[in-house]
């Protein structure tokens, strides 16, 4: 039964679907053939589902990549306020160089987290488990459903506060591939393990 309907970022459309007790799992819905945007970002996941293979869940990289962007945001507000308050003119032109500085560092850093962010997928369908990371230089990870052996969380304090951690799948004759800072990493490893 599909509770909520919304769009992601670019407007692809997504869903919200309830099943059973499980709660809520963010799946894409069927894209609008209008829609020559969606067609160009189209996800990894859409590209490489198999005839009856449908996505179950899927999650990003958790928006705590963008932190240090946000303490060099603020230090580049307060060095400004300080130059703006300051009647020393060698003052204040220091800490408007050094917010200058640190602006372009925090530009730098907003970058290189939504870059990650957009480039970094991870699903499940009813078949496999799919992780893909990067743009120009792609390195995936897929298994089957039926070749995981187990699925371990790993969260810090900060982890369990803002729902973030790092999961670790351990397939069958397959090897370990961890997942470094998902969101929602229990609601992703419930996806794996709920069958």
């Amino acid at each position: 039964m599909v509770t909520r309907a919304g769009r992601m970022p670019w407007g692809i459309p997504t869903a919200r679907i309830q099943r059973g007790g499980a709660g809520g799992k963010r799946v894409p819905a069927p894209a609008n053939p209008g829609n020559r945007l969606s067609e160009v970002m189209a996800r990894y996941i859409d590209e490489i589902l198999q005839p009856g293979e449908r996505v179950l869940y899927s999650t990003n990289a958790h928006w705590i990549f963008y932190f240090p962007a946000i303490l060099a945001w603020i230090v580049a507000l307060v060095l400004f306020a300080v130059s703006r308050r300051s009647d020393v003119y060698s003052v204040e032109m220091l800490c408007l160089f050094g917010s200058g500085l640190v602006a372009l560092a925090a530009l730098y850093w907003t970058l290189k987290g939504w870059f990650h962010r957009f480039t970094t997928e991870t699903d499940v369908t009813n078949l496999r488990v799919v992780h893909k990371t990067g743009f120009i230089k792609r390195r995936t990870f897929e298994m089957a459903l039926d070749k995981v052996e187990s699925v371990d969380v790993d969260q810090t304090i900060l982890g369990r506060i803002l729902n973030y951690g790092d999961v670790t799948i351990r397939g069958v004759g397959e090897g370990i591939e961890t997942i470094k800072t998902i969101a929602s990493p229990l609601a992703f490893r419930s996806s794996i393990t709920t069958r």
